[in-house]
């Protein structure tokens, strides 16, 4: 049991001394990473680790956030789903209560014609009826005036009448009457039996219109209560999809500052490897939104990815006239000094305040002229210096890094230049143009604009397949090193 003991010991003491002496071993799994939803967190533990620690920290953190990310895609996604099925439920309720009202609105009318109808259909009733009545006193009358001449003896005829055929004459003439009379009664009586059931039909086909209004209402009012619900429910919705929105931004720029915070980690010399080259593009790249392959033809382009920043150095800013770096000897048109000197020496003069540098801004490597125009691009990508601060290129890389720009740092300068064919892409469609904008200031289709454009995507395309299988034919190898 001691010897057991002693072994965990002798062990557990081995370990210790290893992670002493090896800073550089994995961070300890207990380190949550729900430290990477805050930067300043981020930050402090970065301070207790190595730099190979902290950078790993941060990678996790990168690939904890992405996958994030792609859950609040996914929720977003669902969420925009549900918006839609409530508000095509809208619409449609929307539509039945329009058609409710509408059938109410036509019932009620129908309603309101089928009152008039009855009303006059009970005026001809009343009418009919009182034509009854009448008719009955005259044929009430006729017969009582029958009954009275035939009661008459014949010595009261003979008496009474002058001729006694007039008293026959009488009586066949109230005879005829009474007949007539009978006839009219009757018809009377058949018009307001017939007149009774229409009024009867009208009044049953009024009451099921009302019936139906009742039930119109009935389902018009569910559909406005349906609908209520749909819209409370869709605001609620609108809330949840509002606060993934808030959410997918917040994590966008979390993962945006540890994506800088990395950039800022990776070892940068003046001469940088390919592989440094490699990593530092597909950083930049991967901020901005383009191809690393693109960025690294544009590169290799512009100074070979770093290791030909330029021949020349000003030395006039009156003129632009400068020298060639290697021989001394004079030039003209080194730097346009109307639109670049100034810029040129505020940028020299900012890296030396902010970072604590000693430029000289007579002896910096710029680019010479060629032979038409002017020289003066700066660093690896290459930028004329009113490009780098008056188009807004030095700010932005700014914003990225929370540092002072510096155009010949080639983590700064590779994202300008992402940032540059971004632009390009938004703004012309294609890489090809993206590529002539940068050379030529716009995509011109000139035979030295139609040039760049292939060079560099040749270039690219070479980067493009190491990139994918980690291998390089001599071809490429000849342009690229």
């Amino acid at each position: 049991m001691v010897k057991s003991c002693l072994k965990i010991f002798i062990f557990s003491l081995v370990i210790a001394v290893f992670v002493f002496l090896n800073p550089e071993t994995e961070l300890d799994a207990s380190v949550s990473l729900e430290i990477c939803e805050s930067i300043d967190t981020v930050d402090k533990e970065c301070q207790k680790l190595s730099a190979a620690q902290c950078r790993k920290l941060l990678e996790d953190c990168q690939n904890y956030l992405e996958e994030k990310s792609t859950q609040i895609e996914q929720d977003i996604a669902k969420t925009e789903r549900e918006k839609k099925t409530l508000q095509d439920q809208i619409y449609l309720l929307n539509s039945k209560i329009t058609n409710y009202s509408y059938q109410i609105y036509q019932s009620n009318v129908a309603i309101k014609d089928l009152n008039l109808q009855i009303r006059d259909t009970q005026g001809s009733i009343d009418e009919t009826s009182f034509k009854i009545g009448e008719s009955s006193g005259n044929l009430i009358f006729v017969l009582r005036t029958m009954y009275e001449k035939e009661q008459k003896s014949l010595v009261e005829i003979f008496l009474s009448e002058e001729c006694f055929s007039d008293f026959f004459d009488d009586l066949v003439a109230l005879e005829a009457l009474s007949a007539k009379s009978k006839d009219l009664l009757q018809n009377i009586k058949g018009l307001k039996d017939f007149l009774e059931d229409q009024r009867n039909q009208l009044d049953g086909e009024k009451q099921d219109l009302e019936s139906l209004v009742v039930i119109q209402s009935v389902q018009k009012r569910e559909s406005e209560e349906t609908k209520d619900e749909r819209e409370y429910y869709l605001g609620l919705t609108e809330t949840q999809y509002q606060e993934h929105l808030k959410e997918k931004e917040e994590n966008t720029k979390k993962t945006a500052d540890i994506m800088a915070r990395i950039y800022k980690l990776i070892g940068v010399r003046e001469d940088v490897t390919y592989e440094e080259a490699i990593e530092i593009a597909k950083y930049a790249a991967g901020l901005i939104g383009i191809r690393p392959a693109l960025l690294l033809g544009i590169l290799s382009q512009e100074s070979n990815i770093g290791k030909n920043v330029g021949q020349c150095f000003l030395k006039d800013p009156k003129t632009g006239a400068g020298v060639r770096a290697s021989t001394g000897a004079a030039l003209d048109r080194v730097m346009k000094p109307t639109r670049d000197v100034s810029y040129f020496l505020d940028i020299i003069d900012a890296l030396n305040k902010e970072g604590n540098l000693k430029l000289d801004p007579y002896e910096t490597l710029v680019s010479c002229p060629m032979s038409i125009g002017w020289g003066g691009a700066m660093g690896p990508a290459q930028f004329i210096p009113s490009t780098w601060v008056g188009a807004g290129y030095e700010s932005r890389v700014e914003k990225i890094t929370g540092s002072a720009a510096d155009p010949w740092d080639i983590r700064d300068a590779s994202l300008a230049s992402a940032l540059y064919l971004k632009d390009g892409i938004d703004r012309y469609g294609t890489e090809g143009k993206a590529v002539q904008a940068y050379f030529c200031g716009s995509p011109r289709g000139d035979y030295w604009c139609n040039w760049y454009e292939e060079s560099v995507l040749r270039l690219a395309s070479c980067h493009q397949n190491f990139l994918n299988t980690g291998f390089m034919s001599s071809s490429c190898e000849s342009l690229i090193f």
